[in-house]
């Protein structure tokens, strides 16, 4: 089986790749009306026009077969009691039970909180100074299959509050890691310790299933104290005598480090090998406490035969190191690592982001990473350079026509602003130059007049399109906050997109928020709010935001002010299109994988979903 394709040519034989296998994906909530929206998963196995029958308590509720249009349905007499939805078609069956006491909009999935606790406090300091007590918040998340049975379960970080960024001094409580089913049961948590620090450049975790049994693994970075979800010491010391590496700032800037699995379904330590790169010399990396060492990024992707591979990286403002590891189901291997202190790629130093991309670029049925302002093929050699530099968002943009991967970028150093540029040879299509730090940009199909996604970012001077002119009005950059676009009086997002009402254009997600870019009236029109809070301060983002159940459209998975409850809301306006789960493609799955990574990006498509090109319709 081929996937879309790019120039002609097919991205990835998915004959020849490992990939999960999911269920109907039904979910059904409740709407303010009282009604009972339920929708289901398009999946790749299904044909065009497949039928459907929805079933409440085993009674069939559709008057005829749904061959047509979306896949979802309102139950306009659902019942007081609960209910058990059930849809059949395509060979494979899904059911969804809703609770008599189910809140409207949403699933409510309950969180076992951690108990917080206190550290040594920092002395002086005007913004740290603190008495090293902390609380746990319910922070980033991801999804996978741990036990094979086609459905997702969800992999949260809980953040605790006194995390630090690299660039401040301080004591920090351990990141912990757990696990929950759909259902809210809690299968197990990982406990960093102490001698990994908090914050989000500092913990990546990717969870896929790297040895193909239809199982998903976690992969992390540890270091000694790290007890596995079975509680258990993964490495190093034993367990009474785990040295504690904070110097006298908090920072943790000698000891051993290293990468592990653990089992997604346990929470075991399967396998432990020492982390790659090794730290050294910390000023080595461009300073003397840890701002440049300590940066790490994520990943996952497919550089060559039927196993995906890890990919753990250190560095982005001087050196860069960028490791990918397999995993055979028995041991940790390293694939191949690039680092920029090898000659041959001294200049792609100082390039990278606070994110990346993983995708197939070239079309030759591999991925390759988009690491910022540069590019490395699936082979471990250097692809391209710019030389833009850092900056801290980057989007996957597809071309409506003829499928070409293009890379939409932005860049802090107060010269290069924004360029879009070719994913697979680095080219540039057009480039806004700044004299600021641009450190947001964003890039979706918001505008049918215009054909393809359009592209903004804090000092694009108004909405682009694929060949960088202005659409529509110019907007005008805020008087009193120079990096946000005004349109029609509100500010234009440039966070993240979500597909969320029944159109085929990308609306757009900020600040507890789903709005909607309104062409004709040249405005910003908010379609949902969602009961809950964000993360990461002024980040914004949910603790994950993809298309985990049901229909094509996103999900938004948030935390409540307490933490004790996520809240996964899904939309309930009804859609006339069929589309194929967004997780069956690659570049998108890889994206969710990678979407807690750093400073949180979007999940992105490998191919255009728009009004201009329909031929992905079922």
């Amino acid at each position: 089986m081929l996937s879309l394709c790019m120039w002609g040519q097919p991205r990835y034989d998915l004959t020849k790749l490992s990939t999960e296998k999911l269920d109907r994906g039904v979910v059904a909530v409740r709407q303010p009306d009282g009604k009972v929206f339920i929708s289901w998963r398009v999946l790749r196995s299904d044909r065009k026009g497949e039928p459907f029958d929805v079933y409440r308590n085993g009674e069939k509720i559709n008057t005829m077969t749904l061959t047509e249009g979306g896949t979802c349905f309102v139950d306009g007499q659902p019942l007081a009691d609960d209910a058990l939805y059930e849809v059949r078609g395509g060979g494979v069956d899904g059911t969804f039970t809703l609770r008599a006491d189910a809140p409207e909009g949403y699933i409510a999935l309950p969180l076992q909180k951690p108990v917080g606790g206190q550290v040594p406090a920092i002395q002086g300091g005007r913004r740290w100074r603190d008495d090293g007590r902390y609380q746990y918040v319910a922070n980033d998340a991801t999804v996978a299959d741990v036990d094979g049975d086609g459905q997702y379960e969800i992999i949260l970080k809980w953040d605790p509050t006194n995390s630090r960024d690299n660039s401040h001094d301080g004591y920090t409580g351990p990141t912990l890691i757990d696990c929950y089913r759909l259902n809210g049961e809690h299968l197990w948590r990982i406990d960093l310790g102490r001698n990994i620090r908090s914050g989000a450049h500092y913990t990546q975790f990717i969870a896929y299933d790297f040895d193909g049994d239809g199982c998903a693994e976690l992969m992390a970075k540890t270091a000694d104290g790290t007890r596995d979800g079975q509680g258990r010491v993964v490495s190093g010391s034993a367990a009474d005598t785990i040295p504690d590496y904070r110097n006298p700032r908090g920072r943790i800037l000698s000891g051993p480090e290293y990468i592990t699995v653990f089992n997604g379904l346990t929470g075991a330590a399967m396998d432990t090998k020492p982390y790659i790169p090794a730290r050294g010399d910390v000023s080595a990396w461009g300073d003397d406490r840890g701002n440049r060492s300590e940066r790490y990024l994520a990943g996952v992707g497919y550089f060559g035969g039927r196993l995906p591979s890890a990919v753990f990286c250190r560095g982005y403002y001087t050196r860069t190191v960028i490791a990918t590891w397999d995993w055979d189901g028995h041991e940790l291997r390293n694939r191949w690592t690039f680092d920029t202190n090898t000659p041959q790629w001294n200049d792609y130093a100082g390039q990278g982001n606070h994110n990346l991309r993983i995708a197939d670029v070239d079309g030759d049925g591999y991925d390759e990473i988009t690491y910022g302002s540069m590019a490395v093929d699936h082979d471990g050699r250097g692809l391209y350079n710019t030389g833009f530099g850092h900056g801290d968002a980057i989007h996957l943009v597809p071309d409506a026509k003829s499928g070409r991967l293009y890379i939409w970028d932005c860049h802090e150093n107060r010269r290069d602003g924004s360029d879009l540029r070719d994913a697979a040879t680095g080219h540039v299509v057009f480039q806004i130059k700044s004299r600021m730090d641009v450190g947001r940009a964003m890039a979706a199909d918001i505008d049918p007049t215009n054909p393809g996604i359009e592209m903004w970012s804090t000092d694009s001077h108004g909405i682009r399109t694929m060949s960088g002119k202005v659409l529509g009005t110019k907007g005008k950059q805020d008087a009193d906050d120079n990096t946000r676009l005004v349109i029609g009086g509100k500010y234009l997002p440039v966070n993240f997109g979500i597909w969320w009402d029944g159109d085929l254009l990308r609306e757009l997600l900020d600040r507890e928020t789903v709005s909607k870019y309104n062409w004709q009236q040249q405005s910003i029109d908010m379609l949902q709010r969602f009961d809950g809070r964000f993360n990461n301060g002024t980040k914004s983002n949910p603790c994950l935001s993809a298309d985990i159940l049901g229909d094509w459209r996103e999900e938004v998975i948030i935390r409540n002010m307490e933490s004790t409850e996520l809240r996964i809301y899904t939309t309930t306006i009804p859609t006339d299109y069929r589309i194929d789960c967004l997780m069956h493609d690659i570049p998108y799955r890889l994206s969710v994988a990678a979407e807690n990574v750093g400073y949180n990006q979007p999940p992105e498509p490998g191919f255009y979903l728009g009004p201009d090109n329909t031929s992905y319709l079922k």
